[in-house]
């Protein structure tokens, strides 16, 4: 993941917005929108920038109004990365703040939601997030999948997917670079029976989907169209 990268743009995190309420699930404070009597449900797996950011919680209820049950809990435990902070120091947080930690927090977050009847589960990730869930797409948990601006993912971890999987890119990316991401297609393409969907977003960069300002027209545009295919592919294989 490209440090520089990862500090640019940062949300707004000095008001939270969402129609949906905190529980704890998982052992994670959790926010939760969307019928909770659903058996589908999507997680979506933040940014370094955490559960928080008002985009993030905007995007979440706008999946729920689809009928899903949508979970975004804190794995990052209260800590976000501060970008204001001069004393922020990225190795240092990213060593407290691990990918394979959150992909294994990941995994009572699950079974809780398997404990209350979901039936299917579809993850995205942003970013961080990313990486969390093309760790749970190599299992046998979750029934697809949907990588947004990921940050470093392997080759080795996509030749291991097990479920239909969409990769939506951004053409100015260090983090991901659409040729890489181009590459990660064509691994998948050439595994039978694992559907897959790689999208390269012109004129954007690293963490559009969620780190867009509202007063920008062209930016609000790529990103709801970003947001509206991650929804096909959930209503396609989430069901």
């Amino acid at each position: 993941m490209a440090t520089s990268q990862c500090f640019e743009n940062p949300p707004s995190l000095s008001s939270t917005c969402g129609s949906g309420n905190l529980r704890e699930i998982g052992g994670l404070k959790t926010y939760v929108t969307g019928p909770h009597d659903s058996k589908l449900a999507i997680l979506l797996i933040s940014d370094v920038f955490g559960y928080e950011a008002p985009n993030l919680r905007k995007l979440a209820d706008k999946v729920a109004a689809e009928g899903f049950l949508v979970v975004v809990p804190d794995f990052l435990y209260g800590e976000p990365l501060d970008s204001n902070n001069p004393n922020t120091g990225w190795d240092s947080w990213i060593k407290a703040h691990g990918m394979d930690k959150g992909f294994e927090d990941a995994k009572p977050v699950i079974s809780a939601l398997r404990s209350k009847g979901v039936t299917s589960i579809g993850p995205a990730g942003f970013c961080w997030g990313g990486v969390v869930v093309v760790k749970l797409a190599r299992t046998d948990d979750i029934q697809a999948a949907v990588l947004l601006h990921p940050g470093p993912i392997t080759e080795d971890e996509i030749k291991e997917v097990k479920c239909p999987i969409s990769i939506l890119g951004a053409e100015i990316d260090r983090s991901s670079p659409p040729e890489k991401l181009k590459q990660f297609g064509e691994i998948l393409s050439a595994k039978p029976g694992i559907d897959s969907f790689v999208k390269i977003f012109p004129g954007v960069s690293h963490g559009w989907s969620v780190r867009y300002d509202l007063g920008d027209e062209s930016a609000v545009k790529s990103a709801e169209e970003s947001h509206g295919d991650m929804l096909s592919w959930f209503i396609k294989y989430v069901k």
